[in-house]
């Protein structure tokens, strides 16, 4: 008798156990974003021909897999390719980040997200270095497991080379993220 109990007690807590909603879920995700700088040859006169005074500098491309915990903090480990044309520099940065939801209402979240990791660069102009990073952004709730992100990013990239030996960048992008 008491195994019999002890199985259907076993049957039920596993039952139990299975019913109940998850709290976590493992993600993909991956944005584009670009970063505006000062256009060094402009000049205000009545001889504008030398462009606009904004004009986009860089480049990035990110992509991650990650997992959310009781939908209110997530980690992720991501990679990328960063471009930034005005120096000429090429970058593969690969980064932990660690994301916090402020606010949460029907499926929309308001997030932060720090970053640290490591930038790799191909050429022999600047050596590798430590990649930085925190950010604040919108996840909005799509249709099915699709989420569309936008965001507002500071980065710091520390390689010998550049001015005080780091690179600074605000950049803003867009992307999406899969459940």
């Amino acid at each position: 008798m008491r195994r019999t109990l002890l199985a259907i007690f076993l049957v039920f807590i596993f039952q139990i156990s299975r019913s109940q909603e998850k709290n976590g879920r493992v993600f993909f995700l991956a944005d584009v974003n670009f970063t505006l700088g000062i256009n060094e040859h402009y000049q205000i006169g009545p001889n504008d021909d030398n462009g606009p005074l904004i004009v986009p500098s860089a480049l990035f491309f990110r992509f991650g897999l990650g997992y959310t915990f009781r939908k209110r903090v997530a980690i992720a480990f991501n990679s990328g390719y960063d471009f930034h044309w005005n120096y000429d520099v090429k970058a593969f940065p690969t980064y932990g980040s660690l994301k916090y939801n402020i606010t949460e209402k029907e499926g929309n979240t308001h997030f932060i997200e720090i970053r640290r990791g490591k930038m790799w660069t191909p050429s022999a102009t600047y050596s590798d270095g430590n990649y930085y990073g925190i950010g604040l952004g919108i996840q909005v709730a799509g249709e099915e497991r699709w989420n569309t992100i936008f965001r507002i990013d500071f980065h710091r990239k520390r390689s010998i080379g550049f001015e005080k030996n780091r690179l600074d960048s605000v950049s803003f992008g867009f992307g999406f993220s899969f459940f």
